[in-house]
């Protein structure tokens, strides 16, 4: 068998044992154009420079492999890489090492060379150093560069002969090229033809890479330990889902800024069912209903002044219709209660109908539109602009409400998009619900005083 990676390429058995299931199915993977959104420090390019060396070490189908890197020191790091499989391969090499590709721009790359001439260039981050090269492409966190448009269109010309383009990166936002191809891979039927990955820590994790630390670090740590410790590490929900969860979240497209939610955090804020019982003040609520996977919410604010502080909020997962009115019917049942306003598009429609025969001008049934959407995000951007609201602090409720950004359109319409760790932004849109409640009731009071 040729040791040149086919498009039916299996590890040979002797080397299955070196890599875990989504290291082998990224190594197995021959397509054109393969793509990877991935957490940080998942063993990505320990297995990806085992594929380069398979490929320049090729006798019949071997090309040179160029491998750009996001720094010197990175591209170091991988030739490195690269070195230790060619021994363990019991290939010979040469290290060539710095080599000078344009004198003119002063463009170099640290190169290994196999016996038959093919050689692997490790590089930083320069695109003009691809150009009129041919091979096999490597773009290491691809994302974090700034001249992604034209490095991938001087990469792209580079394969017409045979090779391949790998893109490997952790998202840096939702505005950057990589992202682009994600979403039209995700939203628009791949016309590109990327083959896509996607490993998150979490996968990682269950396929094996906590035993795989552990032996390195001689520890002998559990794997919800191991996430626990990651994730208490990171500065914050926003840090974790970018660098951990192949999320694009970024500051500048997110509704909500952090100092926008923190300003507005008020620890302990949430009370019990019983304190809404003899709660005087006026009861906002709102929900966002789901039946499978995500969550249905119910949250429920006190309105006190011109504030509105969060009381109590029922998080449902699978749960059946049963449950959800029993959940929500008994907080309309509460005299304080003024409106209520219902996600009633899709499953959400049997809890709205629902709701509004047996408790009537209390509850509104609210059908989400791209306009409304817009409307009722901004409103509630809007109240945490101004400080009228007093929320807990509670980590998933922040993931949720930085989850919600805004995107552009191919038609330059904007639109809203949202995912956190356990769902669609569920908390945030719940919350919007309320706030819009309460306006729609002030609303309401101003047209019967005309």
């Amino acid at each position: 068998m040729s040791p040149h990676p086919q498009p039916n390429f299996k590890l040979p058995e002797e080397h299955v044992d070196y890599f875990l299931p989504y290291q082998r199915r990224w190594i197995e993977d021959q397509s054109m154009l393969k793509i990877i959104e991935k957490s940080r420090q998942i063993g990505l390019s320990y297995a990806d420079a085992y594929d380069t060396v398979l490929k320049a070490a090729d006798i019949v189908n071997g090309m040179d492999v160029w491998v750009s890197s996001r720094d010197e020191d990175t591209a170091l790091l991988y030739l490195d890489h690269c070195k230790r499989w060619a021994r363990i391969l019991n290939h010979v090499t040469e290290d060539i090492g710095v080599h000078v590709i344009d004198p003119a721009k002063d463009i170099k790359a640290r190169v290994l060379k196999f016996p038959r001439g093919f050689r692997i260039f490790s590089l930083s981050s320069v695109p003009n150093a691809a150009v009129s090269r041919s091979g096999h492409i490597k773009l290491d966190e691809f994302a974090v560069r700034k001249e992604q448009d034209e490095l991938y269109s001087i990469c792209i010309a580079c394969i017409m002969w045979g090779g391949q383009l790998s893109l490997i990166s952790t998202h840096r936002g939702h505005n950057t090229v990589f992202n682009k191809f994600i979403r039209s891979i995700k939203e628009e039927g791949n016309p590109m033809g990327w083959s896509h990955h996607r490993v998150t820590i979490h996968d990682a994790v269950d396929q094996g890479i906590v035993e795989r630390i552990n032996i390195a670090a001689k520890r002998s740590e559990g794997r919800g330990a191991f996430l626990q410790r990651l994730r208490a590490q990171c500065l914050d929900e926003h840090h974790w889902l970018r660098e951990f969860c192949c999320q694009p979240a970024d500051d500048n497209s997110s509704v909500l800024t952090w100092d926008m939610i923190t300003g507005c955090e008020f620890p302990g804020c949430l009370k019990s069912f019983e304190y809404l019982e003899a709660c005087q003040n006026p009861l906002y609520c709102g929900v966002d209903v789901a039946r499978k996977k995500h969550l249905t919410v119910i949250d429920v604010g006190e309105k006190i002044g011109d504030v509105m502080w969060d009381r109590l909020r029922i998080e449902l997962r699978d749960a059946p219709f049963s449950e959800m009115e029993h959940e929500l019917f008994r907080i309309l049942e509460l005299p304080s209660v003024k409106r209520c306003c219902i996600d009633d598009t899709g499953v959400g429609m049997q809890l709205a109908e629902r709701a509004q025969e047996r408790f009537g001008w209390k509850v509104e049934g609210v059908t989400f539109s791209a306009p409304l959407k817009e409307k009722i995000a901004f409103a509630l951007r809007n109240d945490f602009e101004a400080r009228r609201l007093r929320t807990d602090n509670s980590p998933s409720l922040r993931a949720d409400l930085r989850g919600v950004k805004r995107e552009v359109t191919v038609a330059n319409n904007l639109r809203l998009v949202g995912e956190s760790e356990d769902g669609h932004c569920d908390r945030f849109w719940a919350k919007a619900l309320r706030q819009h409640a309460a306006e729609q009731r002030r609303e309401f009071f101003a047209t019967v005083i005309e």
